[in-house]
C-alpha cells in the first residue's frame, strides 16, 4: 500500500487531528464485539474528562474545515468515524455545551443498522450545525479496489449523504486508512477538499489536504497522553509504528494482516485474565 507523505514535527501552526469512533456508555452495548474494534472505543467518562481538560487549557475544537483555515491559537480538529448513535446521543450534546466542532465522518452502508445512526438521526446532526463528512460506503479497504470499487466507496455515497443533509460533503476519511494516490486523485475529482488518512503526524499549511494525519485516541490513551498528543508530543513515536504497520501490511496483505492483528490482540487478553 502506497504511503501519504508524513511530517516530521510540529511546526509553526500545525494542527493534531483527533480520530476517535464510538463512545461507550454505561449498560448500552457496543456496535462491534471485536477486540480490534473495541481496543478504538473511548469510554464517556474518559471522553468527558478530555472535553473538560480542552476547555479548561483554552483549547478550541473544530472541525476540519475549520482546522484546514489553520486559525491561530490552541486547537484541534475532532473528527469521528462510522457514523454511530452515541455521536447524536453523547457527543453532539457535549460539544454544543463546549461550543466545540467536529466533523463525523459516515459510512452510508451502516446507516439504520443496530448501533448506528438512522438517516433522521444523521440529519439532525447535520441541523445542530456539525460538519458531516464521508468514511465510505461499505468501509472497504480502498487500497484493494479497482477504479469501479474506488467510485462506489467514494462518489456514490457522497451524494448520498448530501442528498439526506441538503449540505454539502467535501471532506472524506479512509476506512482503516487504507490510502493510496488513487484515492486522492479520485476524491479530487469527485468534489472533496481533504482525505483524512490514520497517519501519526500533525497537520500544517504545508500538508496536502489530500493526505492529512490524523491521531488514534485509543480506549487505553490516559488524560496525561492525551494532551502531549494535542500538543504533537510523542508522534515520532507513533510515526515509527506506522512504518512497522504498513510494511507488515506490504508484505502480508490486509487480510493477513488483519488475521494476524486479530490473532495477537486475542491472545494479549487472554494473557491478561
Amino acid at each position: 500500500m502506497e504511503q501519504p507523505p508524513s511530517e516530521s514535527r510540529m511546526s509553526a501552526r500545525s494542527i493534531v487531528h483527533l480520530m476517535y469512533h464510538e463512545i461507550e456508555l454505561p449498560g448500552r452495548p457496543m456496535c462491534q464485539s471485536e477486540l480490534g474494534y473495541v481496543r478504538y472505543i473511548v469510554s464517556e467518562a474518559d471522553f468527558r474528562a478530555q472535553l473538560q481538560w480542552l476547555q479548561s487549557a483554552g483549547w478550541r475544537g473544530m472541525s476540519v474545515p475549520e482546522a484546514l483555515k489553520y486559525p491561530d491559537g490552541l486547537g484541534v480538529a475532532i473528527t469521528f468515524d462510522d457514523g454511530c448513535e452515541t455521536d447524536l446521543l453523547t457527543t453532539a450534546p457535549l460539544f454544543k455545551a463546549a461550543a466545540f466542532n467536529a466533523t463525523f465522518y459516515i459510512t452510508v452502508g451502516f446507516l439504520g443498522k443496530p448501533g448506528y445512526l438512522s438517516t433522521d438521526e444523521l440529519r439532525s446532526l447535520s441541523d445542530w450545525g456539525f460538519d458531516i463528512g464521508c468514511h465510505s460506503m461499505t468501509h472497504a479497504y480502498l487500497s484493494d479496489l479497482d477504479l469501479k470499487g474506488l467510485r462506489r466507496e467514494l462518489i456514490e455515497p457522497k451524494l448520498r449523504l448530501e442528498q439526506i443533509t441538503g449540505q454539502a460533503v467535501e471532506h472524506f476519511s479512509c476506512p482503516g486508512g487504507r490510502w493510496d494516490r488513487r484515492v486522492a486523485e479520485l476524491a479530487r475529482e469527485a468534489g472533496y477538499k481533504s482525505v483524512a488518512t490514520s497517519r501519526n503526524f500533525a497537520n500544517s499549511i504545508r500538508t496536502d489536504p489530500f493526505s492529512l494525519g490524523r491521531v488514534a485516541v485509543m480506549r487505553d490513551t490516559p488524560l496525561s497522553v492525551f494532551q502531549r498528543i494535542c500538543r504533537g508530543g510523542g508522534l515520532w513515536q507513533r510515526q515509527v509504528a506506522d512504518l512497522t504497520r504498513a510494511t507488515a501490511k506490504k508484505l502480508m496483505g490486509n487480510t493477513g494482516y488483519d488475521a494476524l492483528r486479530g490473532l495477537l490482540l486475542s491472545r494479549g487478553k487472554t494473557a491478561n485474565g
